[in-house]
């Protein structure tokens, strides 16, 4: 029987990638291959293995067939040429960079970032030789004015909280294939509702933890080659891809893969990052993102819809001072948000309560279905008070750079009904205005 045939995400998300149904018994879900290693056919095949010769399973940190399934449906998703499984988002943002860095190299990166990737670039990878450039996206030529022979690559999220300003991919993408530096995105926030690579990206990473995994059950993580950069004609920009790698045989990774087709990126980093490092994602815990892909983007459709009822019914509401959410920005915020998302404007969002931090612990303290976590993409509705929490350890100065204020709460909208949402929110508020109230609700 022939595999179908389809571009489309909600077909993909289902039939794309390697596997089918499983050889032996026929099964269709993808199976878990709990498993550290593999049998060799002989000693010639071994060897074939592990001189790149021949492409196959060696040792469950490098490669598994439940985590393949995951990374060639993850690609074909994507329109990338290949992928790998890690075993968090923040593996994947530490990987996607280090495959190309090394020391005394820069990366220039959009300042709106998550803080676990802000944190990782300003202060571990300094701690490595690599200097991060830190510039504002507002503005797509600051790229261009940080780049110098030794920047190796842009760094960005799709959508990143708290602002949910949407990145000029396709503006930053074009100065950078014009100086011959890749575009990596963090597309986590915006799965399905944007494809980074059809916009000019290089590479694309998740935290399959969030929207993919969806039902905060497994963490991990993923980074797709877009198969779409001439590494070997900016040679001398990338040394680890275009020098002998004195770690695997001296192998020049953009001519080793040559018979693998445009994947030298993401090999380099399965061969030598995850082999070295470590950070695999768990057969299991692929299996788990399996689950969620499948059903990602009905999920979508509903989170989307969700987020922007909320969205307009918080704007209405007394004793809210802001709402943050792409649907309800103008201007270039808003044209960036129509051209990059497609279908919806994305689950998450952020409003300002007008009574500031005591009314932000009110409003989070009275929530009875949405939870209250650290968490994003789940679908269930989470809420939190990021001042006293996720930003809790930085100035109110730094606090307030990054976007969040005294009275700021988060919410990522989950799938439950709409007016069950809103009911809880409208109590929640509430509280938040009246101590007297949130005391009686206890």
């Amino acid at each position: 029987m022939s595999r179908p045939t389809s571009t489309n995400p909600e077909t993909l998300a289902l039939h794309g990638g390697s596997h089918r149904a499983e050889t032996t018994t026929g099964a269709v879900a993808v199976p878990i291959y709990q498993t550290t290693s593999y049998q060799f056919q002989d000693t010639a095949h071994a060897a074939r293995l592990f001189g790149l010769q021949e492409m196959g399973n060696i040792y469950t940190r490098i490669m598994n067939p439940t985590c393949d399934a995951l990374e060639t449906r993850l690609a074909a998703m994507e329109g990338g040429a290949a992928a790998l499984a890690l075993g968090s988002g923040q593996a994947a943002s530490a990987f996607s960079v280090m495959n190309l860095c090394e020391a005394g190299d820069n990366v220039v990166s959009s300042t709106d970032l998550y803080g676990g990737t802000w944190n990782l670039f300003a202060n571990t990878l300094k701690q490595f030789g690599v200097e991060t450039r830190f510039v504002d996206p507002a503005d797509p030529e600051n790229f261009r004015r940080a780049t110098d022979a030794r920047t190796r690559c842009y760094y960005a999220e799709t959508l990143p909280n708290p602002k949910l300003q949407v990145f000029p991919i396709g503006e930053v993408a074009t100065i950078g294939r014009e100086l011959g530096v890749p575009l990596i995105m963090d597309n986590t926030a915006a799965p399905v509702m944007c494809r980074p690579f059809d916009h000019g990206a290089a590479v694309v990473m998740y935290s399959t933890t969030k929207w993919i995994g969806g039902h905060g059950t497994a963490i991990g993580g993923a980074v797709i080659d877009g198969g779409n950069f001439d590494w070997a004609k900016w040679g001398d920009r990338f040394p680890t891809l275009n020098k002998p790698d004195p770690s695997y045989h001296g192998a020049v990774w953009t001519e080793a893969t040559k018979p693998m087709g445009p994947v030298a990126y993401i090999v380099r980093m399965r061969t030598c990052l995850l082999r070295d490092m470590g950070a695999p994602l768990a057969p299991f815990n692929a299996f788990l993102a399996i689950q969620g892909l499948e059903t990602l983007p009905l999920r979508m459709e509903r989170h989307n819809a969700n987020a922007t009822r909320v969205a307009g019914w918080l704007a209405g509401r007394e004793g809210v001072t802001k709402v943050i959410h792409p649907s309800l920005m103008q201007g270039e915020a808003k044209r960036r948000a129509d051209a990059y998302l497609k279908g919806g404007y994305g689950s998450l969002m952020g409003f300002e309560l007008a009574g500031g931090a005591e009314a932000g612990a009110r409003f989070i303290d009275a929530l009875k279905l949405f939870y209250h976590v650290a968490n994003i993409g789940d679908a269930r509705s989470l809420a939190i008070h990021p001042a006293t929490t996720t930003h809790s350890q930085l100035s109110l100065e730094d606090q307030a750079l990054s976007g969040v204020t005294p009275g700021y709460v988060r919410l990522s909208i989950g799938i439950e009904h709409i007016d069950d949402i809103l009911a809880d929110l409208e109590q929640a508020l509430a509280a938040a205005s009246s101590p007297a109230r949130a005391k009686a609700a206890e």
